[in-house]
């Protein structure tokens, strides 16, 4: 088949043209071509801007491919010319959204049947914290509206694996192994009952390939197994974790940056690590071992040195005030 990728060279992306080209199929990226592309050179780059709305999109234009994959819009003005764009030259639109889009929904484990945050207006264009979901909602109402049966949405949660670049589990692995080398110890936040969920890169991009071989439409969540943080720190090898208490890690005002992936199992979106991804799997989606992955993690990261954004410093200091709020803490 032929397929374009509308982003292409990073991580999700990289990992999606690398499996479809494993399996045969002729890959085209469309991109600004600004960032570093590892991809074989057998790949068709296609230069333009998304930001520019029609006009970026002219390399598209006269073309044709069987499915088009969607990881790179994020803006209601992105994915709305792309989507009328290629609606004459393409067979499929995949639209890769997130589990943001939901917002933080009471009712868990989270479901596809779920109702979506209020939608962006189509003039907003940043994207933070407070934006991306409702954006996310809004880019896959247009998809919907203009592909109907021919598209698929997948929402997936949080996503690792080679080539992860965000820093969220390099975090917890490598300040795991400092703690080996060094004989020390680590901040593990809350009690070790609080969940976790993450879905390897490779299962995301194994899913892609089927949806785009037995043209699969729907909404699919994408998520992992769920494990607690207590299983999480066991798998990660860490030898000596201190647990720090969550009023503490709440008190000290840490950013989601400086202590990735921990969510507290009643506090803001905690919903989002309680995601079901059933469906999915009655469609084909497969589940990778987390300890198979965070192994393969691990070493793709040997040798990569890069600030921690929690200073071993602030560590110590949380830790040395769990412990005087408890002589007993372990």
């Amino acid at each position: 088949m032929k397929i374009l990728i509308l982003g292409g060279s990073q991580f999700i992306g990289r990992h999606i043209a690398e499996t479809l080209l494993a399996a045969g199929h002729t890959v085209s990226i469309f991109n600004r071509g600004q960032s570093v592309d590892s991809l074989p050179k057998e790949v068709e780059r296609l230069r333009g801007d998304r930001d520019q709305g029609v006009p970026g999109l002219s390399a598209l234009a006269g073309r044709s491919w069987d499915v088009c994959i969607d990881v790179s819009g994020y803006t209601p003005r992105q994915v709305r010319a792309s989507a009328e764009c290629l609606r004459g030259g393409v067979g499929r639109y995949v639209y890769v959204s997130a589990v943001m889009a939901y917002g933080d929904p009471v009712q868990r484990p989270v479901t596809e049947d779920h109702p979506l945050v209020q939608p962006a207006a189509e003039d907003i264009t940043e994207i933070d914290g407070e934006t991306y979901g409702p954006l996310k909602a809004a880019c896959e109402l247009l998809v919907r509206d203009i592909w109907q049966e021919r598209c698929t949405v997948l929402r997936p949660q949080v996503v690792f694996g080679p080539h992860d670049e965000s820093g969220r589990v390099e975090y917890w692995l490598r300040r795991a192994a400092m703690v080996g080398a060094q004989d020390g110890e680590m901040l593990a936040p809350g009690d070790g009952s609080d969940h976790l969920q993450m879905i390897d890169v490779r299962d995301v991009a194994r899913f892609v390939q089927t949806v785009v071989e037995q043209r699969v439409s729907g909404v699919f969540n994408l998520a992992g197994p769920r494990m607690t943080w207590r299983e999480f720190i066991a798998l990660i090898g860490a030898a000596n974790p201190v647990w720090v208490p969550t009023d503490i890690v709440n008190a000290a005002g840490l950013t989601f940056n400086e202590l990735p992936l921990y969510r507290q199992e009643n506090g803001p979106r905690a919903s989002l690590m309680d995601i079901s991804s059933e469906k999915a799997q009655r469609a084909g989606l497969t589940l990778t071992d987390p300890a198979i992955s965070l192994r393969d993690m691990r070493h793709w990261l040997a040798g990569r040195d890069r600030p921690l954004a929690l200073s071993v410093d602030r560590e110590r200091q949380l830790i040395a005030m769990a412990r005087s709020n408890d002589s007993t803490l372990q």
